[in-house]
């Protein structure tokens, strides 16, 4: 009596109706939820970007590099990474522990001084390999290559420093606000 019952239940029209509209709305849904997707991008995507993996060699343009020479230029900069690469990860755990131990209620001064010391020997070490780089750089280069790059090299780097000097007399005394809604910005 059962087994009719359930057979009866499972066969009814009220069954077979709500089951077609449950599906119905289903693909519905899903559907709309695909148009959605595909016609509604994000707005905002985080990539990271690094200058390590950069197939675009920066100077090859300024300093009109044949195909040859951009292919070297890169094949410098990756070996240049790849050495460096430990000591600036090194670094930027050393930062990481002194800005611990500097934010301590009573931080350890000869720790401070240990962690700033093994910063300093990292990045004398990076400075070295960078010359290096340098060096093997220009030799890829022809005569008047090697000057142009000798200036851009020279710009970047006082380039820097200005870009420095000029937020410190923009703003001078004021206060950077960090956080997620304005990092970096002077208030």
């Amino acid at each position: 009596m059962q087994s009719q019952s359930a057979m009866d239940f499972l066969t009814s029209k009220r069954f077979i109706t709500g089951t077609l509209v449950i599906l119905v709305v289903l693909n519905v849904t899903l559907l709309g939820m695909l148009w959605w997707q595909n016609t509604h991008k994000p707005e905002h995507r985080s990539y990271r970007i690094t200058r390590q993996y950069s197939k675009h060699v920066y100077f090859a343009r300024p300093l009109a590099l044949s195909e040859e020479q951009s292919l070297q230029f890169r094949q410098l900069r990756k070996e240049h990474f790849r050495k460096v690469m430990p000591d600036l990860q090194a670094i930027a755990a050393l930062k990481k522990d002194l800005v611990s131990e500097s934010v301590k209620e009573k931080p350890d001064a000869a720790k401070i001084a240990a962690l700033a010391g093994s910063i300093g020997a990292r990045q004398t070490v990076i400075e070295k390999e960078q010359a290096l780089h340098f060096q093997k750089l220009a030799q890829v280069c022809t005569p008047a290559q090697r000057d142009s790059l000798r200036n851009i090299l020279e710009h970047i780097a006082v380039r820097k420093l200005q870009i420095r000097d000029e937020r410190g007399k923009e703003h001078p005394g004021s206060i950077r606000k960090f956080g997620p809604a304005g990092i970096g910005k002077d208030r």
